[in-house]
Order: C-alpha cells, then sequence, then structure tokens
C-alpha cells in the first residue's frame, strides 16, 4: 500500500544572494535581463503585477510547489522565509480558485519578503494593493482555495513555464518576471552593465538624429537580401 505523503516537505536552508550583489542590477529593466539571457527567461506573459505602482522588485527566489486550489505551502514558505525572498509558487496555472489573498501577503510583508510571485490567481484585489507589497499572478478571483496539502517548500518548481530554484535570482517590473540561475548570475550582471550602456546610446541617436529605422535597416534594403516587388 502506498504511504500517504507528509503534508509539507520543507528544505529551507540555502545561500541567498548578497545584497551587494543584488545592487548591481539596480535600475536594471527585465528586459535587459533577458537580453543578457539570449532572449529567455521571463515567466508566462500573463503573470503580472497587481499594483500597476508596485512592480519593481529582486531578491532570491524561494519556490514552493503548491498544487492547483491549495496554499498550504505558500503559508510554510512565507513562515520559513528570510528577509528578501521572493516567494514564488508553482499553482498549476489553476484559474478558479485564488491561492494568496491579502492576509497571506500581510504575512509575506511582515516577513521582510521582496514580492510574490503566483502561477495562479488572487483574491482581496483592495486588500493586496494596501498592502504594499509587489505580487504578480495570473489574475483575480473571488473563488477560495483550502489549506490541506501536500506541498513541497526550497525544491524545484516550474512555475509560468519557467524552471526556478531555491537561490535563483528573480526580478519583477512592468513587463513582468525573469528568472536567473544563480550559477548564470555573475556572467548576467557583467552583460546586464554593457547591454544598459549600449541601450541608452542607441536611444540618445534615434533621438538626436531623428531616425525612422534601425541602423542596420539602410544597408539591409540596399543588398540583394531584399527583393523589392511591384
Amino acid at each position: 500500500m502506498l504511504e500517504d505523503p507528509p503534508l509539507l516537505t520543507i528544505k529551507k536552508n540555502f545561500e541567498r544572494i548578497p545584497a551587494d550583489k543584488l545592487a548591481l542590477l539596480k535600475g536594471a529593466q527585465t528586459g535587459h535581463v533577458i537580453d543578457a539571457m539570449f532572449g529567455r527567461g521571463g515567466l508566462d506573459g500573463a503573470i503580472k503585477a497587481i499594483d500597476p505602482n508596485r512592480v519593481h522588485f529582486m531578491g532570491t527566489a524561494f519556490p514552493v510547489e503548491t498544487g492547483p486550489s491549495d496554499n498550504l505551502a505558500i503559508s510554510a514558505g512565507i513562515a520559513c522565509a528570510q528577509e528578501g525572498d521572493v516567494i514564488v509558487a508553482a499553482s498549476d496555472a489553476f484559474a478558479r480558485t485564488a491561492v494568496c489573498g491579502d492576509i497571506v501577503a500581510m504575512l509575506a510583508k511582515n516577513a521582510g519578503c521582496a514580492a510574490i510571485v503566483v502561477d495562479g490567481m488572487a483574491r482581496d484585489w483592495v486588500g493586496l494593493e494596501g498592502v504594499g507589497l509587489p505580487i504578480f499572478v495570473r489574475g483575480i478571483t473571488p473563488n477560495s482555495c483550502v489549506r490541506s496539502g501536500p506541498g513541497k517548500v526550497g525544491f524545484s518548481i516550474v512555475a509560468g513555464g519557467a524552471r526556478v530554484e531555491a537561490g535563483d535570482f528573480v526580478m519583477g517590473d512592468h513587463d513582468g518576471v525573469v528568472v536567473v540561475p544563480r550559477v548564470d548570475l555573475d556572467r548576467v550582471i557583467a552583460a546586464v552593465a554593457d547591454i544598459r550602456v549600449l541601450e541608452g546610446e542607441l536611444i540618445a541617436k534615434i533621438q538626436r538624429e531623428k531616425l525612422t529605422t534601425f541602423p542596420f535597416m539602410d544597408e539591409l534594403l540596399a543588398s540583394d537580401k531584399v527583393r523589392f516587388v511591384q
């Protein structure tokens, strides 16, 4: 006979990203980070901030696996979180019930979490806006979930189509949420610094010279790689 799984399986001790390293990406956009990862790394575009006035965050990913219509693991993750952690919850993109509400968000705020990201739904929109914590979800529904488990905390998950490991870098802004594997973070930080300089120079050139095409486009249009037809 198969044994019932434990209600919760928790791994809370892992290396967090130092604050001085996070500071190196201050002011960067999710698009800059994505460019540094060769165009991929963002969560599903349906996962967006509840409050458009509170979208910017970055921190260490603390993944939790809740399954659909259950938030026991989210509450456990918050209870085990350290300051600056980002709760990233895999909820199977389930849209019939919410797994995060204003009370859960208040607990996360008090625990020092940098944000909550859920591959699922939330409720209590007005209350969530009042908490003052960046919260990214697929949408809002008044339907509530259960707290029955089983769930996992601190283990690898897939949320919004992206793999998330405990200790990964995660950030969000108006465009959405991006995850950087911890092993790739130093390279991404260096690449983002160059990308921000190059992008700034291109934007200044477009504004200064009133450009209407990318600099490479005139050369391409004049080449034998393009055929014009009547």
